[in-house]
C-alpha cells in the first residue's frame, strides 16, 4: 500500500521534532526514526491500529507520549496526524 502523509501532519512531526531537539537533538532524531519505522509497517499491516475516535480513522500508539491518526482507503494509507497522547483528541479538524 502507498503511505502519504497530509500537511497537518507533517507539521505536528516537524513540530515534534523541533520542541524535543531544542533539549536533546539525539531523542528528536530517535522519535523521528521511531515514527518512521511504525508508519513503515502500516504499508503491509494497515489495521494494526485501533479503531479511532473519529469515525474513518484509526490509531497507532506510535510511542508512549504520541499516537499516529491514520486512514485506509482502497490501495493507499494516509498520515493525518501526530498528536501527543495528553492532548484532547477530537479537538480540531484533521484537514
Amino acid at each position: 500500500m502507498q503511505l502519504s502523509w497530509t500537511a497537518l501532519a507533517l507539521a505536528d512531526r516537524e513540530a515534534i521534532y523541533d520542541y524535543i531537539e531544542a533539549d536533546n537533538p539525539h531523542a528528536a532524531l530517535a522519535l523521528d526514526e521511531l515514527f518512521t519505522e511504525k508508519v513503515s509497517r502500516l504499508a503491509d499491516h494497515p489495521s494494526i491500529g485501533r479503531v479511532g475516535r473519529v469515525p474513518g480513522t484509526r490509531e497507532l500508539v506510535a510511542h508512549q507520549n504520541y499516537i499516529i491518526v491514520y486512514d485506509v482507503m482502497a490501495d493507499s494509507i494516509r498520515i493525518l496526524r501526530i498528536l501527543h497522547a495528553a492532548r484532547q483528541w477530537p479537538a480540531e479538524r484533521m484537514n
